[in-house]
C-alpha cells in the first residue's frame, strides 16, 4: 500500500482526480487529493488574502496531519511551485514528486515568471476587476478536452486567487534534487504556458544541473488534463512511481 497526495493547478479542485483516485483506491492505496483553499469545493473561502504560501500549508498540513510518510506527490500546472515547496520543506515525507504537466521554477520565480508579458497583463488586469482579486478560468478547450470531459470541467472550474500568481517561490535546488522526480509531459495538444518547463526538465544544465540526475520524463499523448483525459495512463505513471 502506497500513499499518494494530489494536488490540482489553477482554477481546479480534488474533484479533477476522481477517476485517479478510484483507480488507486481499488488498488488498495491510500490517497489524498488536496483541495487548496478558495477552489473547488473551498471556492467560498476566496479572498485576496491567499497566496501561493497558504496553498503550500494545504498540502504540508494535509501531509502531517495525515501523519503520512514514503508519499507519491502529483502536482499538476500551477502546482508544479507547491511540489517543489513541499519537497524543500518536507522531503524526508516524500518517496517520489510528480510533476503533471506542471511549472518548474527556479529559486526565485514566481508561476508568472516564465510566462509571456502578455499574459501576465491579461491575468492581473482580469483579477483587479474582480471585488476578490481573481482571474477567471480559460475554456477547456486549451486543455484539449471535448464533449463530455470539456462540461464537466467548465461547470466546475472556479476562479483561481489572484496573489498566487506573482509570489516568488525561495527554495534549495539541492533539498529538492535530493527527491526522486517524474515530469509527465502531456503533448497533444501541448498547452502554451507549460512549454518552459517542458524544455527544462530536458536540459542537462538546470538548476545548475541538478534536475536530471535522479529524475526521468515521461511523454503523454494527450493534453493538459490528463487525469481527465488520459487517466488509465496517469494512474499507470503513478504506480510506477510508488513501485
Amino acid at each position: 500500500m502506497a500513499n499518494f497526495v494530489l494536488v490540482h493547478g489553477a482554477w481546479h479542485g480534488g474533484w479533477c482526480w476522481q477517476r485517479v483516485t478510484t483507480a488507486l483506491q481499488k488498488d488498495g492505496h491510500r490517497v489524498h487529493a488536496v483541495t487548496l483553499t478558495g477552489l473547488g469545493e473551498r471556492a467560498h473561502l476566496l479572498s485576496p488574502a491567499i497566496t501561493l504560501d497558504t496553498h503550500i500549508d494545504d498540502v504540508i498540513s494535509a501531509i502531517e496531519v495525515e501523519e503520512l510518510h514514503d508519499v507519491v506527490l502529483a502536482v499538476h500546472s500551477y502546482a508544479g511551485m507547491i511540489g517543489t515547496a513541499v519537497a524543500d520543506r518536507l522531503g524526508k515525507h516524500l518517496k517520489h514528486l510528480v510533476y503533471v504537466d506542471a511549472v518548474l521554477p527556479q529559486p526565485g520565480e514566481s508561476w508568472s515568471s516564465t510566462q509571456s508579458a502578455a499574459t501576465q497583463q491579461q491575468r492581473l488586469a482580469a483579477a483587479a476587476a474582480t471585488t476578490r482579486f481573481s482571474f477567471p478560468p480559460p475554456d477547456p478547450e486549451v486543455f484539449g478536452l471535448t464533449g463530455a470531459d470539456h462540461a464537466w470541467v467548465k461547470r466546475r472550474q472556479t476562479p483561481q486567487p489572484g496573489n498566487t500568481y506573482q509570489a516568488p517561490l525561495a527554495f534549495d535546488v539541492q533539498r529538492v534534487a535530493a527527491v526522486p522526480r517524474t515530469f509527465v509531459s502531456c503533448t497533444e495538444p501541448a498547452l502554451a504556458t507549460i512549454a518552459p518547463s517542458r524544455l527544462r526538465a530536458q536540459d542537462p544544465t538546470f538548476w545548475g544541473g541538478a534536475w536530471l540526475p535522479n529524475s526521468k520524463i515521461v511523454e503523454l499523448k494527450t493534453g493538459h488534463d490528463p487525469m481527465v483525459s488520459a487517466p488509465a495512463a496517469l494512474t499507470e505513471i503513478l504506480r510506477a512511481c510508488a513501485a
